[in-house]
């Protein structure tokens, strides 16, 4: 069999809703990183500087609102269709990013706050984010489960490095923030781009019914009891996955709100540097997400997850008092964190949770995670105030129970459990 062959075997399943998808998250993905660098340098010049608070503020309050429609986006999912949402929501947040742009021009208030009302918008929209892994898991066959959500990382890691470049380039030639303003304005028309793309979208639930706007309220308190009783049929396996995943969404909570500020204010690494410190991280994800995947495959999911937290820890110790060297390494591994948590948990779901529960599942995962990622936001930005290392230091605590969770509570699902 010629490499032609084995190649086409090996990938035949990229096709329809989940090529679809890939091809939209390559736009989106170009313009999603394309901010993150310098985006708590933007904050901070916005007014930020002035209230200590204003990052812990912004990623409180978008997590918080994407909480709230975490728990109907996954009833709504189940029950009127993954299409509409998807495709009405990827619209709405591209029109979002115009707050992030025009920023600068707000002068009722401090300007930072535009950028506040602009993530709270951004963040009710992504409803649509349980219908979005639900169709993921509904498109791929489940003996590609691991390789195709190790590509979706793929995908991200390969499309969030030249974003990071593009965005870098753009505020070093520009200056902070009119270069910043140009890279809203940028992202802004590629989700734009992918909206319309996702058009091509297929439904994949049977029977949907027809949605109505009005029905967001009224199946409100229905959503919450359904994602509520799921969780009493489901294995015990995905109740334990579902608390490290939280966990883990907590601690690199602490870290991300004020990894950039840190390294600029205690580590002193030079501002026009800091981007660069993105590129290995995106670049190590490329490489590792294949290996990953089929490791998850072949051998199973505990290995990568119970390696999650050990990856953590030595990624904080190598940022804690680290140089741009040791940094951009840390940076690496803390990439390579997300990964792994993220792929072995969707392969350890899927298998695990039939598809009329997956949207559920995805949303109470999401209510709860983005809650504690909230929490953990404003905790980061506060201990920072602190004690500038008090957040590393805690999630590297925090990493100790997780392991032990990983332990001895998640097995590796026998081939008689993995019934979906």
């Amino acid at each position: 069999m010629g490499l032609g062959s084995i190649l086409k075997n090996e990938f035949a399943f990229i096709s329809g809703n989940y090529l679809i998808l890939i091809v939209s998250w390559i736009l989106m993905d170009i313009g999603m990183e394309m901010p993150v660098p310098y985006y708590q340098q933007y904050v901070y010049a916005l007014g930020g500087d002035i209230f200590p608070m204003a990052l812990g503020i912004l990623g409180f309050t978008n997590f918080i609102a994407m909480a709230f429609v975490a728990v109907p986006g996954g009833f709504l999912a189940d029950k009127f269709g993954r299409r509409w949402l998807i495709t009405t929501m990827t619209f709405f947040i591209g029109l979002s990013y115009l707050f992030f742009a025009l920023a600068p021009f707000w002068q009722i208030t401090q300007a930072w706050h535009l950028i506040l009302i602009g993530t709270f918008i951004q963040s009710l929209c992504l409803i649509y984010q349980p219908a979005l892994f639900a169709m993921v898991q509904d498109s791929l066959p489940r003996e590609r489960r691991g390789v195709g959500s190790s590509i979706i990382n793929m995908i991200h890691g390969t499309m969030n490095t030249p974003g990071t470049i593009i965005g870098g380039v753009l505020v070093l030639t520009f200056g902070l923030i009119a270069g910043m303003q140009a890279v809203y304005l940028l992202v802004m028309s590629l989700f734009i781009a992918a909206a319309i793309w996702r058009l091509k979208l297929k439904e994949t639930m049977v029977n949907p019914e027809k949605m109505r706007f009005r029905y967001f309220i009224s199946h409100y308190p229905q959503a919450v009891k359904e994602s509520l009783r799921v969780w009493k049929i489901v294995p015990r396996t995905v109740l334990y996955l579902f608390i490290v995943e939280v966990m883990t969404m907590f601690t690199m909570a602490l870290i991300t709100v004020i990894n950039a500020i840190y390294a600029r204010d205690i580590l002193n690494i030079a501002q026009n540097q800091w981007f660069l410190t993105y590129v290995p991280m995106l670049i190590t994800m490329i490489i590792a997400s294949y290996p990953i995947g089929k490791l998850i495959d072949r051998v199973g999911m505990k290995i990568p997850l119970l390696a999650s937290p050990c990856v953590l820890v030595v990624s904080m110790l190598l940022f804690v008092n680290g140089n741009i060297l040791s940094v951009t390494i840390s940076m690496a591994l803390f990439g390579l964190v997300q990964m792994m948590m993220m792929s072995a948990g969707m392969a350890l779901s899927a298998c695990l949770v039939e598809p009329g529960n997956r949207g559920k599942i995805v949303g109470g995962l999401n209510f709860v995670g983005y809650i504690l990622t909230g929490i953990g936001m404003l905790l980061g930005n506060f201990f920072y105030n602190l004690i500038p290392q008090l957040p590393i230091y805690i999630t590297m605590i925090m990493a100790i129970p997780m392991m032990l969770l990983i332990i001895f509570r998640i097995p590796e699902p026998t081939k008689e459990e993995r019934k979906f």
